[in-house]
């Protein structure tokens, strides 16, 4: 899924990516050259064929959201971030980037999928096949490396790994319970409801790519997280809000606007759209959903999308986004700090009722 950071466009955005791409080659180079393994010539070459494909490709929003994060709270106390901030602020975009890899390289073999970004998953290159299971545990022992190199002696350093390691067990636990969740749904879609989705929605994806990039920004800030307690729990609101906009985008947007074609019917996904047909259905509708959901007949999937259509579900989505937008900005209003309500709402405007 995208993040938050996207939206930007024009000279400045571009030097901004250009910059954060440049520090992404960087990091490769000295990866390569870890001296606590004595890589040889394949083993580079793999690593470096490895990296490039499931690190680089998307479109990098979580990782530029720590650098803009940054640069709102720093303008904020009326002072520019020097290079050397930029630089660490950048690292750690990154490191949000490797974390988002490990995830996808996994999450991909688990789900057999076939396309990741518009090219075959990873496992899926022949000569890759089970191997990618090793390269996925390679990609999260590089995050340490990475920021002991940058960050050990660092005020924050223990912070900072601790904090990746509690959004890394949140996510996988996430995601294990999202595994569980659509195995029982195959069964019975009754599972699937409303709670159970909040729940999945909040720990696979909310906290890893909205109160993560934050987090990092404070940290690299000189801010201690224990005081941002509201802060994350707006973040993570932020994040449910936004998957949420991506199951109604996956079923009513333009496939040449959001860039794929939405397959979360035919996938027995636990979607917003399924969940709140469900709270809605009378029982004929519920037989007619419970017949066609997790179908791959295109006949099944139109079924589908019309019940959605006759529970006016375009209406309701409507109204949720009305009614989440305004308890965020309540929210982000109620924060006492300033550069943390400007970060905040950054991060708000630029999903706010988004089309891709």
């Amino acid at each position: 899924m995208a993040a938050a950071g996207a939206g930007a466009s024009g000279p400045a955005a571009e030097t901004a990516a250009a910059t954060f791409r440049r520090v992404y080659g960087t990091l490769k180079a000295e990866l390569l050259k870890d001296p606590s393994f004595d890589f040889n010539d394949d083993a580079i070459q793999w690593l470096e064929s490895m990296l490039d494909y499931n690190v680089l490709g998307g479109k990098l929003n979580r990782g530029l959201a720590v650098v803009e994060s940054y640069k709102i709270l720093k303008a904020a106390s009326a002072t520019e971030p020097s290079e050397e901030e930029l630089f660490l602020a950048c690292i750690l975009g990154w490191g949000i980037e490797w974390l988002q890899a490990y995830f996808l390289v996994l999450d991909d073999i688990m789900d057999n999928s076939q396309t990741r970004r518009g090219k075959p998953c990873w496992f899926r290159l022949p000569k890759v096949g089970l191997i990618a299971i090793n390269d996925g545990l390679v990609l999260r022992s590089q995050i340490s490396r990475i920021f002991r190199r940058y960050f050990c002696g660092k005020s924050y350093y223990v912070d900072l790994l601790d904090l990746f390691n509690e959004v890394e067990f949140q996510t996988t636990s996430g995601q294990l319970l999202d595994q569980i969740t659509t195995n029982e749904g195959r069964k019975d879609l009754n599972k699937y409801n409303v709670h159970v989705y909040r729940r999945i929605v909040e720990y696979k994806t909310a906290y890893y790519s909205f109160y993560l990039p934050v987090a990092c920004a404070l940290l690299l800030f000189g801010e201690s997280l224990d005081n941002y307690a509201q802060v994350k729990h707006i973040l993570v609101e932020m994040g449910v809000y936004f998957q949420s906009q991506d199951d109604y985008l996956d079923c009513f947007g333009e496939p040449e606007i959001i860039g794929k074609i939405g397959s979360d019917i035919e996938d027995f996904k636990c979607s917003w759209l399924f969940v709140q047909a469900l709270e809605r259905a009378d029982e004929k509708q519920k037989g007619v959903l419970f017949e066609n959901y997790g179908k791959s007949d295109p006949a099944c999937v139109a079924k589908v999308k019309d019940l959605y259509n006759e529970l006016h579900l375009q209406r309701v989505f409507s109204e949720y986004e009305r009614e989440s937008y305004e308890k965020l900005i309540s929210a982000i209003e109620a924060q006492p700090n300033e550069a943390v309500r400007a970060v905040l709402k950054s991060f708000l405007h630029k999903i706010y009722k988004r089309s891709k």
